[in-house]
């Protein structure tokens, strides 16, 4: 036997307070070869392996498996490069348990039954890229086949959910309903009618007149509707008939009479196909989920602007 100091795994478990069966399951899987045996075959280990059995603790308790504490110790990864990987299984993790604690929270706060718990954590365990993927696959179904104002489209369709690592209740919530939305029938039939009105309307050319007028004052006349609600006036007032003539005479093409109460029925109607709740919803709940300013509704200032027309 050498000079060099020894320790048996006793002596080795009472120097770093590690169970002397942690210490030989070490030894048994290759992390921790005894520096010599006794001649009744007992494994004895000097400083070195006191060293190397530290940094196995420390590996360990970094999470990091036994494969990978082996590769450090064998040299073939660098501490750096298991760490860095750590890094990123760990990140992953952290993500899954803080949805994990949403969807917990929001079903404490709903009080859900069983069905609504499993397709929220259903939802809530979908990547970005699924999220995103379940949007665009949504707005090619609204307008296969169509020739549309892509322009519209495009902005339509470039509002993703985007579901943060530790999203509160009220966020994974309004993910769950925003998910739901699209994927409803009657949603997704309102969507695609409108989609096909549009179509037709460029077809027939009557589109385009309606819709640069609707983009350049749609805003203001918005903010006037809402004053007039606000003020509690009737939509056949001098206000609410002045703002529906305007509304009409710049929406009119030239072949179009903006006076005839015929016309404006039918751009009543637009305004009612093309003002539903549900569309308005679709964008407070993408609001909430990716902390954007609040979308207001605006459905007091349509109706009040469809009365006006009929009015």
């Amino acid at each position: 036997m050498g000079t060099t100091a020894t320790f048996t795994i006793g002596e080795l478990a009472r120097r770093t307070g590690l169970p002397v069966k942690t210490i030989r399951f070490y030894s048994d899987e290759g992390l921790l070869p005894p520096t010599e045996r006794t001649d009744a075959g007992y494994r004895l280990y000097d400083a070195a392996a006191m060293a190397r059995l530290e940094l196995v603790r420390t590996l360990r308790e970094l999470g990091l498996g036994l494969a990978d504490v082996s590769a450090a110790l064998t040299k073939s990864a660098t501490v750096g490069e298991l760490a860095t990987r750590h890094v990123e299984a760990l990140d992953e993790q952290i993500r899954r348990l803080r949805l994990r604690r949403a969807v917990l929270r929001a079903v404490a706060k709903r009080d859900s039954e069983l069905e609504e718990v499993k397709l929220m954590n259903r939802l809530a365990s979908m990547s970005d890229e699924e999220r995103k993927r379940l949007v665009d696959e949504f707005w090619d179904e609204m307008v296969a086949g169509l020739e549309i104002d892509s322009q519209f489209y495009e902005r339509m369709r470039a509002g993703k959910p985007e579901l943060p690592d530790d999203p509160s209740p009220e966020q994974l919530e309004a993910w769950i309903e925003f998910a739901e939305l699209v994927q409803d029938p009657s949603f997704r039939a309102l969507i695609r009618g409108m989609s096909e009105t549009q179509a037709a309307q460029i077809k027939a050319g009557e589109f385009q007149q309606p819709a640069d007028a609707w983009r350049e004052n749609w805003n203001a006349w918005m903010t006037r509707a809402q004053e007039a609600v606000d003020a509690g006036l009737d939509p056949r007032s001098t206000e609410g008939q002045t703002l529906a003539a305007e509304i009409a005479a710049a929406s009119a093409r030239p072949d179009q009479d903006a006076d005839s109460a015929e016309f404006r029925r039918e751009l009543a109607d637009r305004f009612a196909a093309s003002g539903d709740a549900r569309a308005e919803r679709y964008w407070q709940l993408l609001a909430i989920i990716n902390s954007w300013p609040p979308v207001p509704t605006t459905q007091p200032a349509v109706r009040f602007m469809i009365e006006a027309l009929r009015g």
